[in-house]
């Protein structure tokens, strides 16, 4: 069974947002560690390059957050309080034990709820917090004169630094738990293609006369999202 999940406008932020994090996270590291030697890229390139990226990153999210609500997208990543505590440990025994015993995922995929209730956590924490902190944090660091004189009795610049490195490591983390998580689906490759298809295809953990569906909202247009 096939269901058509990722718009266009979707598939290509997601893919594009993926290249520039990798150079982010190259180049960010060869900054980091600038002092032991060119290590993974020159210095003048990686500055340069985390530079060029960042920046576009920043454009990147902006059409991200206007897609989202535009679209209704932003409903995924809100989950119904309800039951939230419940079916956060139902999902957690899920990927911690029954993921590996091959039992069916117990929150079916469908067009109007795409995350189970960990991911929606996750994602909303993600790119509604932790996401726009890397990007203001990196713009702080571009343009040095703009941050705070003073941050927690510390000079600005040093908070800021500090902060960008550690969610940048923390984003970088949670990129290598997405990859993971991407290769559970019906084959290995199989969620990567509907990323670039846009179709999902249900895998042999998702079945609909088992799985336990989301509570459903009191009050909730359809989402219809279109391709832009």
């Amino acid at each position: 069974m096939k269901i058509y999940l990722y718009p266009t406008w979707l598939r290509i932020w997601h893919w594009l947002n993926a290249l520039l994090f990798l150079v982010l996270i190259v180049s960010g590291v060869s900054l980091h560690y600038s002092d032991t030697g060119s290590l993974l890229m020159p210095f003048d390139i990686a500055i340069a390059s985390h530079n060029i990226a960042g920046l576009i990153l920043t454009g990147s999210y902006l059409f991200f957050v206007i897609g989202n609500f535009a679209s209704g997208n932003y409903k995924q990543y809100l989950p119904q309080p309800r039951g939230i505590f419940s079916r956060l440990f139902r999902q957690a025994k899920y990927y911690l034990y029954g993921i590996f015993k091959g039992d069916p995922h117990p929150y079916e995929v469908t067009r109007e709820r795409k995350f189970n209730p960990l991911q929606q956590i996750a994602y909303l924490k993600i790119m509604y917090v932790l996401f726009p902190a890397l990007i203001v944090s990196g713009w702080f660091l571009l343009f040095p004169e703009t941050a705070p004189e003073e941050v927690l009795g510390m000079a600005g610049i040093l908070p800021m630094a500090t902060a960008h490195a550690a969610l940048g490591f923390f984003l970088s983390l949670f990129m290598v738990g997405h990859i993971y998580l991407a290769t559970t689906g019906k084959t290995v490759g199989s969620n990567f293609k509907a990323m670039m298809t846009g179709w999902h295809e249900h895998d042999h953990h998702e079945e609909p006369q088992r799985a336990e569906p989301l509570p459903e909202p009191t009050r909730e247009p359809e989402l219809a999202e279109q391709e832009v």
